[in-house]
C-alpha cells in the first residue's frame, strides 16, 4: 500500500522548501490535504510529482511547487475571503479552507465541479459555483485573494474590480506561445492596481481567458 501521508513529506521536503516556501500554516495544509484525492485514479501514482497532472477535459492539476509559492505570496490570513477561480477537483479549495475564513470556488466545467464537490464534502467554509473562470464571482466580491491557479492571457477589469482594497490576485500570465509563464500578484491599493513579477512557471492554460491582456499596466 502506497504510503501517502510519507510522499506528502518528501513533496514538501523536495519541492516546496527548496523554493522558499516556509509558511506554517502553508506548509501544514500541504502536509494535510491528501493530493491524491484530487486526480483520477490513474494519476494517483503520480499525485506528488512536480508537474502539472491531467484532470480529463482538457484541464489540469497545478503542480505543487507553483500553487505554493503563489500560496504563499498571497499572504492568506484566517480573516480572508478568498476566490479560486478555476478549481477543478478542488485541490487549491482545500488548502485554502485551511488559510481563509471562508472560499468561493468556481469551475465552468460540470464534472469537475461535481468532483469537486464530493473532494470538498464536509469543509463548511468552502461555498462552490458553476461559472464561466473569467467572470469571477461577483456576487460574493469584494474578495481579499484571488487565486487562479492555471496559465492566462487576460485579467480583465470586471475581475480586477473584484479585489477588496488591499486585495492580492494570483495567477501565472500567458507571454508568447512556447514559452514560460509569469507568475504574477496584482494587488489593488489605494492609488490602483499594481503589479509585481514574481517568477516564471510553465503551466497549462484555463479555458476562458482570452490570449492577449486587456488591462494596461
Amino acid at each position: 500500500m502506497t504510503d501517502y501521508a510519507k510522499i506528502r513529506i518528501n513533496m514538501v521536503d523536495s519541492q516546496l522548501r527548496p523554493n522558499k516556501v516556509n509558511d506554517p500554516a502553508l506548509i501544514d495544509a500541504f502536509l494535510t490535504v491528501p493530493r491524491e484525492t484530487f486526480v483520477p485514479d490513474a494519476h494517483k501514482g503520480n499525485a506528488y510529482v512536480d508537474e502539472d497532472l491531467p484532470l480529463g477535459g482538457g484541464r489540469y492539476l497545478l503542480e505543487p511547487m507553483v500553487i505554493a509559492r503563489l500560496l504563499q505570496t498571497a499572504l492568506v490570513r484566517p480573516s480572508d475571503v478568498v476566490l479560486e477561480i478555476g478549481t477543478a477537483t478542488g485541490y487549491g479549495a482545500a488548502l485554502l479552507a485551511r488559510l481563509a475564513k471562508s472560499v468561493v470556488a468556481i469551475d465552468s466545467d460540470p464534472a469537475l465541479l461535481a468532483q469537486a464537490r464530493a473532494n470538498l464534502a464536509g469543509l463548511r467554509n468552502v461555498t462552490l459555483f458553476e461559472q464561466k473562470l473569467e467572470h469571477g464571482y461577483a456576487e460574493r466580491a469584494p474578495y481579499d485573494v484571488i487565486l487562479i491557479p492555471g496559465a492566462v492571457g487576460e485579467i480583465g477589469p470586471a475581475l480586477l474590480d473584484q479585489l477588496a482594497e488591499g486585495g492580492r490576485l494570483l495567477t501565472v500570465i500567458e507571454t508568447r506561445p512556447g514559452q514560460l509563464g509569469e507568475a504574477v500578484l496584482i494587488q489593488r491599493g489605494a492609488s490602483g492596481i499594481i503589479r509585481r513579477r514574481l517568477f516564471e512557471a510553465g503551466v497549462n492554460s484555463l479555458p476562458g481567458f482570452h490570449p492577449a491582456p486587456s488591462f494596461a499596466f
